[in-house]
């Protein structure tokens, strides 16, 4: 899972500024919880692939690995409650990210929507755009800081106040289905849709209020397989994978 494609003079990256948004649970690799650290030196690895052309690279990274609000609100814990414990398992996850990261010697940022000061900056747009300008990778953590609204949300949120070109949806399939490939194995892959149509259809990509806030400002999603080594770097390039969300 570690090699790197050598790049020629017709490598030229499609987009500069990016929002990657990754799962809580493309951390856990295979397993239901926790850190798969084989996982998170692999998604090290992809990343590090694309800062070869010096693109501008925001993270936003999830917690569902560790813990959901919505779904321990089921075991009696407050909606809000369960949802700042999320956040603070989003800053778990970009503190191991972090790492990985700077051991391959690439220089990153944490910024949280809750303050924390000993561990991470506070988010601050102007400063995280500084960052991405002197070749950082800025990881963004503890979603929007309000509870009710999904990392998705986040992701589409900080893609718009950091004028990022294009926000990079990983999964754990190849793109948007008509429905759930898992278990339908004739379902429909889309290589392209509209914004409104994935509302329409109600289809998994992102939550709707994260779909809505890219729509009205023309901000596309890519939604790709993160396990297939090297889709980054072809998204990045502008090769079609995946499935390309616009309109």
């Amino acid at each position: 899972m570690n090699s790197v494609r050598r790049v020629n003079n017709l490598d030229t990256p499609k987009y500069k500024r990016v929002v990657l948004k990754l799962s809580g649970e493309s951390l856990a690799g295979d397993g239901e919880f926790g850190i798969d650290f084989k996982m998170l030196d692999y998604i090290a690895s992809e990343i590090e692939s694309i800062k070869r052309f010096n693109i501008e690279l925001a993270i936003v990274i999830g917690g569902g690995n560790i813990i959901r609000g919505a779904t321990i609100e089921k075991e009696g814990i407050k909606r809000a409650t369960g949802d700042y414990m999320g956040m603070l398992a989003t800053v778990i996850n970009a503190l191991a990210l972090q790492d990985v990261l700077e051991k391959r010697g690439i220089p990153t940022r944490v910024q949280t929507s809750i303050e924390m000061k000993a561990i991470a900056e506070p988010y601050i747009r102007r400063k995280a755009i500084r960052h991405l300008e002197k070749g950082r990778v800025v990881i963004f953590a503890g979603g929007t800081g309000n509870p009710y609204f999904t990392t998705d949300m986040a992701a589409a949120l900080r893609a718009l106040e950091i004028g990022a070109d294009v926000v990079l949806k990983a999964t754990k399939v190849d793109g948007v289905y008509e429905r759930d490939p898992v278990i339908f194995t004739d379902a429909l892959k889309f290589d392209t849709i509209r914004f409104i149509e994935v509302l329409n259809k109600d289809l998994k990509v992102m939550d709707a209020p994260a779909i809505s806030l890219c729509m009205e400002n023309s901000i596309p999603i890519i939604v790709f397989n993160l396990k297939k080594e090297g889709n980054i770097e072809k998204v990045i390039l502008g090769e079609k994978v995946g499935t390309l969300v616009e309109g």
